[in-house]
């Protein structure tokens, strides 16, 4: 276990430094997750396990863009030789 310093701002912020950002697999915008031990005597850092999120209504629907497609039109006429 290496260390690593950074320091924190007036707002509470502190920049996790590039080479554990890049150990972890972590990217701009990504949810963490912060573990205290016990005694508060280590801060344990991981990316945070993202939610599942139901699909939306619509989901899976195609918007198409151009012209649509007659309602008259047979997809079995467009296959016979």
């Amino acid at each position: 276990m290496s260390t690593m310093l950074s320091t924190l701002t007036s707002k509470g912020q502190v920049t996790i430094p590039q080479a554990l950002r890049q150990q972890l697999g972590l990217m701009p915008g990504q949810a963490v997750t912060f573990d205290l031990s016990a005694d508060a005597s280590c801060i344990t850092l991981r990316p945070a396990v993202p939610a599942k999120k139901s699909p939306q209504p619509g989901f899976g629907m195609v918007k198409v863009k151009g012209p649509h497609v007659a309602a008259d039109w047979d997809a079995a006429q467009a296959l016979k030789p």
